[in-house]
């Protein structure tokens, strides 16, 4: 995989299957953990909220410090591979100590362990996406790539969240046999992953020709206004998602009155996502990938903007929502990921340095920032607006600011990056222009 060579099938199937097991691990932390700890083992909700504050605090400080190291940090056996391979371990550990506590376990015991597993899990995830960055240099081959590890992703939130209902029916209920389960399937998942991954496929060829500082580069960073511009409209995008994802269970089960559905809902949701990769890919090849993602955003508007006049006992017809913007979750999967490869690119021919790390974990920083904006935002809105059900508080105001956030909200966030994005500098011709620079200075290099 070096030069213009594209992986080979088995190359992006071995890349991109790790992420199945890292998507399991990723949604009952975030999902039933906080539930299981408050419920099953007593600690009040202010406790819990109080120490997974603290752990996403902690895990969005160590991106940027992460994303540097794993550029920095070059070992014989690869600083991608050794990063992704040495990271992981931690990460199922703290896994398993999050997922199966003592029985006596409190807020210290969730506030360390889940910190050692979201900053381990950090150190797993910035390196193999910026793996998956460097697998491949061409425009249309960088899609490809990031397809097989998002769509492996998607794969393992539906199975994470079928887990949730087949386990119980095998005759083990309560969510500390779901965890337990899902703690299993995360270590045996991982060690086979991973370790088929670092040890069969070759470390990506390092482009770095030359070294800055740490002044120089983020005086570089400043100057990559495609960078500035796609991570704006990431942000922007981010947070448009991150309001529908909050709010989706209360949505369905409080506005729809279809409790029962939530589930089903929300597999079909990312199924349609699993299948609209394909279409978006060809989209890209026919178009360009900022231009199909902007397609993309377009299409989630369009199906968003038919949720506010959903009420009660109209599940059925919510379910084309989920499927047009199900559809639509390829393109934010695919396409924004595969264009910050290219932005990569821009560094990389700038500076002689290959950063791919610091780029992405930058990326995961205004990720996480996003979510936690939407959480922030739409809880205290809704409390004011008379929407509280754990106080049994649903007036029509609530219920009408809920549907507002839900569907309104995101649909003005995604307008402002299709704006941003739907000119983007960067297609096909210029980022092959960026390899040439790229390469004829890796060239020059070798013969110094």
């Amino acid at each position: 995989m070096s030069g213009s060579a594209e992986p080979t099938i088995k190359q992006l199937f071995l890349y991109g299957f790790p992420a199945l097991p890292l998507a399991v691990l990723t949604l009952p932390f975030y999902i039933l953990v906080p539930s299981f700890y408050a419920k099953e083992l007593g600690l009040s909700l202010a406790a819990v909220g109080s120490a997974l504050l603290l752990v996403r605090l902690l895990d969005a400080l160590s991106d940027p410090i992460i994303g540097v190291l794993a550029d920095r940090w070059r070992p014989a056996f690869g600083r991608r591979r050794s990063w992704f391979a040495l990271a992981s371990i931690p990460a199922v550990i703290a896994a398993w100590f999050v997922f199966v506590p003592a029985h006596n376990a409190g807020t210290q015991y969730l506030a360390f362990w889940g910190a050692i597993l979201s900053i381990s899990w950090t150190a797993a995830t910035v390196p193999y996406a910026a793996w998956g960055a460097e697998i491949s240099t061409s425009y249309t081959g960088r899609a490809r790539v990031v397809a097989w590890r998002e769509s492996f992703g998607v794969i393992g939130t539906v199975l994470a969240l079928s887990a949730t209902a087949i386990v119980p029916l095998l005759g083990f209920p309560g969510q500390g046999s779901i965890l337990l389960a899902l703690a299993a399937c995360v270590a045996i998942g991982v060690l086979i992953s991973v370790g088929a991954a670092v040890t069969i496929l070759p470390e990506p060829p390092d482009d770095t020709t030359s070294q800055i500082s740490f002044r120089q580069g983020l005086a570089h960073l400043r100057e990559n206004r495609p960078f500035l511009r796609l991570l704006s409209a990431f942000f922007l995008n981010g947070c448009g998602n991150g309001f529908p994802a909050t709010l989706f269970l209360f949505f369905v089960t409080d506005r729809l009155q279809a409790e029962s559905s939530a589930g089903p809902l929300l597999l079909l949701y990312f199924f349609c996502g699993i299948i609209g990769v394909p279409f978006w890919l060809w989209l890209a090849r026919k178009t360009s990938k900022h231009r199909a993602w902007a397609i993309g955003m377009v299409m989630a508007c369009v199906c968003f903007s038919a949720a506010p006049f959903l009420a009660s006992g109209q599940a059925g017809l919510f379910a084309l929502v989920c499927v047009g913007t199900g559809l639509s979750l390829g393109a934010d999967l695919v396409l924004a990921p595969a264009i910050q490869a290219d932005v990569i690119d821009v560094d990389t021919a700038n500076t002689g340095t290959q950063r791919a790390g610091l780029y992405f974990a930058l990326w995961g920083f205004a990720t996480k920032l996003a979510l936690a904006l939407a959480v922030g935002l739409a809880f205290p809105l809704l409390s004011w607006a008379g929407f509280d059900p754990a106080n049994h508080m649903r007036t029509d105001f609530g219920l009408q600011t809920l549907a507002a956030l839900y569907a309104i909200v995101p649909i003005v966030l995604k307008i402002g990056a299709i704006g941003l994005i739907w000119n983007f500098p960067i297609d096909a011709e210029a980022q092959a222009k960026l390899r040439q620079r790229i390469y004829a200075k890796n060239e020059f290099a070798r013969r110094q």
